[in-house]
């Protein structure tokens, strides 16, 4: 056999034995991983969360951000809102934006609408979160005559309250189906049917859903007759839900006016400066010229505030 042969079958033999040490280390490393996932997982300081595992991105940033106040703070409104995102995602993303408004406004108008276009976002971040929630809290709203129908049929049919309330979840979809699904949950570890729907009607607070949670609770308790009482409380709400659609509509207009007066704002402001460039510059670099601005900017605030108020009406 030649020499070169020889090379040949010594370099494969050699590369099998790599690739069998290879194969083994990364068996082993993955082994070696799961064990310490699982470890850490368990509950206790610096545990694992489920997002870490699925590979969601800034996992270091929100572990650091869920031991702090605010970090906490902005979870709890994440979870209130349904929205899939975790603190540290949330917190990216608001800063991201935050620092774009401010460089946008810097460029398009002045340096001196940097500083009150970040405050804006960081408010437009806040209020996200409120229209979300809110948006969560209609959505549920609209579902509860469905809600009541299902339950009062479940309960007319024999079963528990308990059993009738995991049908509905499993029935119904989000947001009604996923927040029944937590108080199953709940129900299934053995909490009571009162902190349970206590606790939903603390997530999502509306008048509806309130006299819901009380018929049953107070059904549960007393023992009464609870499937007449969902059945009137299922016309009770087809009605409202009507009511509210129908109060939507008139106020449209009313709301679509206070967005409209911010924009024809910023819109005027970006026409003046477009006509005479640097008009902006001029203006806010004088003590004066600031003081007016801060004052305009406060009245628009005002503004949108006070027609916002006068659009909101509860039904």
């Amino acid at each position: 056999m030649t020499t070169l042969a020889l090379t040949t079958l010594g370099a494969a033999l050699l590369a099998c034995v790599l690739a069998v040490a290879g194969v083994q280390a990364l068996a082993s490393g993955r082994a070696r991983r799961q064990a310490l996932i699982d470890r850490l997982a368990a509950p206790g300081e610096g545990a694992l969360t489920q997002d870490d595992r699925n590979g969601r991105p800034f996992t270091t940033l929100d572990r650091r951000l869920r031991r702090t106040r605010l970090g906490r703070r902005i979870h709890l409104r994440l979870a209130a809102t349904g929205l899939d995102l975790t603190p540290g995602e949330f917190a990216v993303y608001a800063v991201a934006g935050t620092a774009g408004l401010w460089l946008l406004a810097a460029t398009l108008l002045a340096p001196f609408f940097g500083p009150l276009a970040g405050v804006l976002g960081v408010l437009a971040a806040n209020t996200f979160l409120d229209w979300q929630r809110q948006r969560r809290i209609e959505a549920f709203i609209g579902q509860l005559p469905e809600l009541s129908r299902i339950l009062a049929n479940a309960t007319s049919a024999g079963l528990a309250l308990r059993t009738a309330l995991g049908m509905a979840a499993e029935e119904m979809e989000a947001p009604a189906g996923d927040e029944l699904t937590v108080v199953a949950n709940e129900l299934a570890v053995g909490r009571s049917i009162d902190e349970s729907l206590g606790e939903l009607a603390e997530r999502l607070p509306s008048r509806e859903l309130i006299v819901l949670v009380t018929t049953l609770v107070l059904s549960h308790r007393a023992g009464g007759t609870i499937v007449s009482s969902l059945r009137n409380l299922t016309e009770t709400l087809e009605e409202r839900k009507e009511t509210r659609r129908e109060v939507r509509t008139m106020l449209a207009e009313v709301n679509a006016t206070a967005y409209t007066i911010p924009v024809l704002g910023v819109g005027a402001m970006l026409m003046m400066n477009s006509m005479s460039p640097g008009s902006l510059d001029q203006v806010t670099g004088t003590p004066a010229g600031k003081i007016a601005m801060i004052v305009a900017v406060g009245l628009f605030a005002v503004g949108f505030t006070v027609i916002r108020r006068l659009g909101k009406i509860e039904v």
